[in-house]
């Protein structure tokens, strides 16, 4: 039985792990041939080798995604090994700036930037023509909460995804007649290394999920479902859409 993604292309970034990872899987599973994302070849090896049994392929290419000219690398090896990009997972992430707003320099400010909303940019900027020429195409952002309400002692992060947001609908809206649909989702606290001072201590944790009213902490899998639905035809009505994944933290009442 045919996957829903079968003759797919996805690049999917920051794919070694967490949600990167849950999404490429998922992805192949559902036959989409998905070339995996993150700074190191050998890690990126080791996950490939670890889904031989997907009908789909994972498809290794290492690419920081902070430097222009590896992005460029990518998209050209895709496009010269498959031929076409249906699918582009703009996740890569970082948060090295968690600290109060008056202690950030420049340089934080800068790379902060750079990875979360400037590699998106650029990816878009390299992907979306050849999906405008086929007309069709979907294109994922990961935001976050934190862009829609702001995280304290995390301005770069939370100033970042709400860009991102923006940058979603802002292309949704110019791309739409020419067949590509943008979305963004915006996870909760999902169990990743990311977030891991958040849940690796117990007395953190028991925090955030008294303020959520379903008491379990997301995973990564949870987000690549939804990342699935935006990805396949299934969602061909839905863009320049931000689907929040938090557990309800978000709502006003608790």
């Amino acid at each position: 039985m045919s996957g829903t993604l079968e003759g797919k292309v996805a690049v999917v970034t920051g794919a070694s792990r967490g949600i990167g990872h849950a999404i490429a899987q998922r992805f192949a599973r559902e036959g989409a041939t998905v070339v995996i994302c993150g700074r190191k070849q050998e890690t990126l090896a080791e996950v490939a080798a670890g889904t031989d049994a997907t009908p789909g392929r994972l498809v290794p290419m290492a690419c920081h995604v902070g430097r222009a000219d590896d992005i460029k690398r990518l998209v050209d090896s895709t496009h010269q090994q498959f031929g076409k990009i249906d699918i582009l997972v703009n996740n890569a992430a970082t948060n090295i700036a968690q600290e109060p707003c008056l202690q950030i320099d420049e340089g934080k400010f800068d790379k902060m930037v750079e990875i979360n909303l400037k590699s998106a940019f650029r990816l878009i900027q390299a992907i979306a023509p050849g999906m405008c020429a086929r007309g069709s195409g979907s294109i994922i952002n990961i935001a976050s909460i934190s862009g829609l309400k702001p995280q304290l002692h995390g301005l770069l992060y939370s100033m970042t995804k709400a860009a991102l947001i923006m940058m979603t609908k802002s292309y949704a809206l110019e791309l739409g007649p020419r067949g590509v649909r943008v979305n963004a989702i915006a996870p909760g606290l999902i169990k990743t290394v990311l977030s891991e001072y958040y849940w690796g201590n117990e007395e953190r944790l028991n925090l955030q999920l008294s303020k959520q009213p379903i008491r379990h902490i997301g995973q990564p899998e949870e987000i690549a479902e939804l990342a699935l639905l935006m990805a396949g035809d299934q969602s061909s009505y839905m863009t320049g859409q931000c689907v929040v994944v938090d557990g309800g933290v978000l709502l006003s009442s608790i």
